[in-house]
């Protein structure tokens, strides 16, 4: 399993629940996943009319003078998860907590995206967090002296 991208903005929220999904995608966006040229900041999974669609992401092109002329690299993209997938998404999701991409990599010869369900961390929650990395900074390098 090799990992293309991973969602630095994730660290913001308190993640609940993990699914491993799959994204329809085109040949030529592939082959600019193979080569790293992903971004998942800023993007966010949303459901609409059963479907559950790819916000925000950023897909570059591999060799930009040979892209096609209606190449958008910010193009939603749908994603495939099981009916029962879906519905527990539809039931969760409408509480308040967001769908986001955690990361891209491959499966085989496919390419997965890890999305999760996720609430946003308070400010107190996050100022904790940080004040725990601190420590455990601290620790380990009294542990190295």
């Amino acid at each position: 399993m090799k990992v293309f991208a991973q969602n630095r903005d994730a660290r913001n929220y308190k993640i609940l629940e993990k699914f491993e999904v799959g994204v329809v995608l085109s040949g030529f966006e592939v082959k600019s996943i193979k080569n790293g040229l992903i971004s998942l900041s800023g993007s966010r999974a949303v459901i609409h009319q059963g479907n559950v669609f790819l916000i925000g992401a950023n897909i570059s092109p591999f060799q930009p003078q040979n892209a096609p002329l209606n190449f958008n690299p910010h193009r939603t993209k749908r994603l495939l998860l099981n009916k029962s997938e879906i519905k527990e998404l539809i039931g969760r999701s409408s509480g308040g907590l967001t769908i986001i991409p955690l990361k891209v990599y491959s499966k085989g010869v496919r390419i997965k995206i890890e999305i999760a369900l996720a609430s946003s961390l308070k400010k107190f929650e996050k100022r904790e967090k940080i004040r725990e990395k601190e420590i455990k900074r601290k620790i380990r390098e009294k542990i190295w002296e």
